[in-house]
């Protein structure tokens, strides 16, 4: 029986009265994790669970918390105790589903306005919870990091995929090599387009920043140097998406068939389906077959109705479906040398040797119908009962250790990204997995020698137990030390310890990864995406700018610089287009849409309201034409974001620094401007003064 009694109630410290708390149910990995992470943030934190946590994966856990409540997180009492009416948010993170509904069910009924953050993979029940609670949001730690996995067993120069309105959105580690055409030509801040976003650059003597917009706009790019960048990449939509959604005339949507994107994807479907035919030789008999015996059926129908224009369409279609069914005989009624029959006596001999041939050739060609039919039929029987599986991969593929939850759903993704992929298990499977991957089912050391290691992309090892985690990546590193190695854990102690170890391994710790996003979504952040990108987490974030907010009435620079966020999406309103790769000079109002890549600092600085400092100001020295006067205060009004008057009045008053303090990347792009504008200026450290 759970304890519920107020006797279980254990304060870790003496509480005061707050307004704005948080409470977390269940002290697991996933629930210590995200006490951790709310207090980056700065939040108050309230927990409970059934007993004292006994394996304390974060060390001072305790000591984060306000208080702990021993409980049953489902009773109106327990809540109570927890100060459930004063909670901004509740974190319903136990390991049972049942419990984490029940549960935000009492806390609903205790607390209307309480935001909930549920722990469950009933997607269709959440979808349902969210509807008619309101302020719901469901995750699966499985699912959050089984497309991290995904991304790191391919292994290549793509850190991460994601989609919006339609959009594919596509993250790339690239190495600057002699050959590229950006070496020695392209400065950082030449690469953003509309289409592009730099997200992080190091030359090949320093190691990437840990934060965004950390390096040197002006730099130029040179051999050896790396850069990361997001592109987006617009997706083909249908023809009737095309004729419908976007209302083209006939004229315009030939246009579309022919000239457009859609022509060109309709030839690669075509060719991908010669493609395929010419890899199963038994469809391409069966279709020629097929086609054959029509024009036969269709040819013979007409040559009849011609020769014998009384006669029934219909009982010609029919006859020469029995003549090419091999009945000769059944049409002529039985001929013989001694008694012809009668419609045989006026028929002329070249279309009763075309009736003859007709037969010949039917029989040829159904019989051949006929036995691939029973030979797909035979087939598909002896691969059930024989338990058939795919043969394993020669080379370039995906060794999958560990077929649970996280790693079924990890093969899913790699599936669907078009990689080979091999498993391999100690226990036995559901039956609704197998035979969807080549797959071994033995002790873990004497598989990794059946699966072709050596000629592998990567070795993913997602079982439950952290050490043999360690184990099996130590064994498949020695067996094949080329081949990249990606590791499961629980504890982020224990994941970075393993990966300053064992530079050659990534290690992922799931609880972390998904605790960043339960702590994001706390604050009624809605987490679109997420990628791993140089050891942190960064996330797709979907802000609504209401009153009151922080980024309310600011610059798109002044959020991109001032938190370290990258703005990749803007909608001034959800009826107006959407903006892709948003221009620094945007302002945010109320009812504004932005989305954003941004890690777990750069989302408590938002919610803090903590911008970093402006340290540069623009020294304008000189206009080198009159007109310059009028467009360089335009700019300075619309990049700056300072008033219009204050600008045409610093234009008549040169030379004159700009009287606000700007972001260096911003401060640049002014500088640029002005300088097509003929409007000569510069940088130079912003001195506040103090009198």
């Amino acid at each position: 029986m759970l304890p519920s009694s107020e006797s279980n109630y254990q304060p870790v410290k003496d509480s005061q009265t707050k307004l704005d708390q948080f409470l977390v149910c269940g002290l697991g990995s996933l629930g210590q994790h995200c006490v951790a992470v709310l207090k980056e943030y700065g939040a108050v934190v309230n927990a409970i669970d059934q007993e004292q946590p006994q394996h304390l994966e974060i060390p001072n856990l305790l000591s984060l918390l306000e208080n702990l409540f021993i409980g049953d997180c489902r009773q109106s009492s327990v809540l109570e105790q927890a100060n459930i009416s004063r909670c901004r948010t509740v974190l319903l993170v136990t390991s049972n589903e049942r419990v984490n509904i029940e549960a935000a069910f009492a806390a609903r009924l205790l607390n209307p306005q309480v935001r909930l953050v549920v722990r469950s993979d009933k997607q269709n029940l959440n979808e349902l919870l969210s509807q008619t609670l309101g302020n719901f949001i469901a995750f699966e730690p499985n699912q959050i990091s089984a497309s991290g996995f995904a991304l790191a067993a391919l292994g290549d120069d793509n850190l991460g995929y994601f989609q919006l309105e339609e959009r594919q959105f596509r993250v790339v580690k690239r190495q600057i090599k002699i050959s590229d055409n950006w070496a020695n030509k392209w400065h950082i801040h030449e690469l953003n387009t509309l289409y592009r976003r730099v997200l992080n650059y190091a030359n090949d003597s320093s190691p990437l920043p840990k934060e965004f917009h950390q390096w040197e706009p002006e730099a130029t790019l040179n051999p050896g140097d790396t850069i990361i960048y997001i592109e987006v990449t617009e997706q083909l939509k249908s023809l009737k998406q095309i004729a419908t959604v976007r209302k083209y005339n006939w004229q315009q949507l030939w246009q579309e068939i022919v000239l457009g994107r859609t022509w060109k994807n309709l030839k690669n479907k075509i060719a991908y389906l010669l493609r395929t035919f010419s890899r199963y030789q038994s469809l391409r008999v069966a279709i020629i077959c097929g086609i054959t015996v029509l024009f036969l059926w269709c040819f013979g129908t007409i040559i009849y109705i011609l020769n014998y224009p009384e006669s029934n369409i219909i009982e010609a279609f029919y006859a020469i479906a029995v003549l090419l069914l091999g009945g000769y005989g059944d049409v002529f009624g039985g001929v013989n040398f001694k008694t012809p029959p009668e419609q045989a006596e006026n028929m002329p001999g070249w279309l009763r040797l075309f009736s003859l041939a007709l037969t010949v050739t039917g029989i040829g060609f159904v019989g051949v119908l006929y036995a691939l039919l029973t030979d797909a039929l035979l087939s598909s029987r002896f691969q059930f009962f024989n338990n058939y599986q795919p043969s394993i991969p020669q080379k370039d593929h995906v060794v999958l250790i560990g077929l649970n939850r996280v790693g079924q759903r990890v093969a899913a993704l790699l599936q669907e990204f078009k990689q080979p992929v091999v498993g391999i298990s100690s226990t036995a499977l559901n039956a609704d997995f197998i035979n969807k991957i080549p797959l071994i089912i033995d002790n873990i050391t004497d598989a990794l020698d059946k699966v072709n290691l050596a000629n592998s992309k990567s070795v993913v090892v997602v079982t439950d137990d952290d050490m043999e985690n360690l184990e099996i990546a130590l064994m498949a590193y020695a067996k094949s030390p080329k081949t990249r190695v990606v590791i499961r854990t629980y504890d982020r102690y224990f994941r970075d310890n393993v990966a300053r170890l064992f530079p050659y391994a990534q290690v992922i710790c799931t609880s972390a990864i998904s605790a960043e996003v339960f702590a994001a979504a706390a604050f009624g952040e809605n987490i679109l995406s997420l990628f791993n990108f140089d050891t942190q987490t960064i996330l797709v974030v979907e802000y609504m700018i209401e009153a009151g907010d922080t980024l309310n009435g600011l610059l798109l620079a002044e959020v991109a610089y001032g938190y370290g966020v990258v703005p990749i999406l803007y909608q001034s309103l959800r009826r107006s287009p959407v903006k892709f790769m948003p221009a620094d000079h945007t302002q945010l109002s109320i009812g504004d849409r932005l989305i954003v890549l941004a890690n777990s600092h750069s989302l408590q600085r938002i919610e803090r309201g903590e911008m970093f400092p402006r340290n540069w100001q623009v020294q304008i020295e000189k206009v080198l034409a009159q007109d310059a006067i009028f467009d360089g205060a335009n700019e300075i009004s619309i990049i700056s974001g300072c008033n219009i008057g204050v600008a045409r009045e610093l234009m008549h008053n040169l030379p004159a620094p700009l009287p606000v303090a700007l972001y260096k990347q911003q401060a640049l792009l002014l500088v640029r401007r002005l300088s097509k504008l003929r409007v000569t200026a510069y940088l130079k450290p912003f001195i506040q003064d103090t009198n």
